[in-house]
């Protein structure tokens, strides 16, 4: 039914877009969507136009959402997205905001059998199959990556990507397995040498939050690949590579400041 489809959305944006001044706020706001080509940004404002038909904003706590609010979340998703499509986040339409940053209950059974529970506290997280969630607190943060600040819609979404084969992994969906082995090799070693990094109390390229686990390491590096490309590309250049042909972009040749 992949016809129908394309049918449905080619009607879509022969009635709506994303308005010229709607386009200029977002872009003041979120300064990395600069040097897109007129045919990159005619297909980012497209699949965003797309994107909010197709998922469901659930606001919660008596949060409301302003138009741009929605536009600037729909154009932060869909930028990781620009040449890998749309359908790579199908299967799933939610997307809850939180007044700000919420608490989520873990559990974890250490191994010595003990059960151990804490709260975290997030600013977003994704759901393998369900929704996504946000603080809009922490929507702010966005285009803050260089001043050592997170990027929230591209991390949880870069989530949803890792998470398309399973479970979130730092290793997304790839066309062959010697892609996979190539990319398993150049990025657990680089995940490795950064860690390390860490725990030595070295300066890095990245929050030290993406020391945690591999699945953190590449959402984190996707904020850093779209939002600070040529620090990514200058300090960790076979990182860069491998997203470079992973989202099939170039963001450092756009952003060339």
């Amino acid at each position: 039914m992949g016809w129908l489809k394309s049918l449905h959305r080619r009607r879509l944006l022969a009635r709506h877009s994303i308005d010229g001044r709607r386009w200029a706020r977002a872009l003041r706001h979120l300064p990395f969507l600069g040097g897109l080509s007129d045919d990159e940004a005619r297909r980012l404002r497209e699949m965003a136009v797309i994107f909010l038909a197709e998922k469901q904003f659930t606001p919660l706590r008596g949060l409301e959402l302003s138009e741009d609010d929605r536009v600037e979340i729909a154009l932060q998703a869909c930028l990781p997205v620009l040449e890998l499509g749309l359908d790579a986040y199908e299967g799933w339409v939610g997307i809850i905001v939180h007044p700000s940053d919420f608490h989520v209950k873990r559990t974890r059974v250490g191994e010595d059998g003990v059960v151990h529970e804490w709260d975290d506290e997030l600013a977003g997280e994704s759901w393998p199959g369900g929704p996504i969630v946000l603080s809009w607190e922490a929507l702010e943060d966005a285009g803050s990556v260089a001043e050592g600040g997170a990027n929230v819609v591209i991390h949880e979404f870069a989530h949803k990507l890792d998470m398309m084969d399973g479970e979130a992994d730092g290793v997304p969906p790839l066309p062959s397995r010697a892609a996979r082995e190539r990319w398993i090799e150049v990025f657990d070693a680089e995940f490795d040498r950064f860690r390390q990094a860490v725990e030595s109390g070295e300066e890095t390229p990245l929050d030290p939050y993406a020391a945690e686990e591999q699945a953190e390491f590449f959402a984190v590096a996707s904020e850093a690949f779209f939002e600070t490309p040529n620090a990514l590309k200058g300090q960790l250049p076979r990182l860069y590579e491998l997203f470079k042909g992973f989202y099939r972009q170039d963001p450092a040749l756009r952003l060339k400041a």
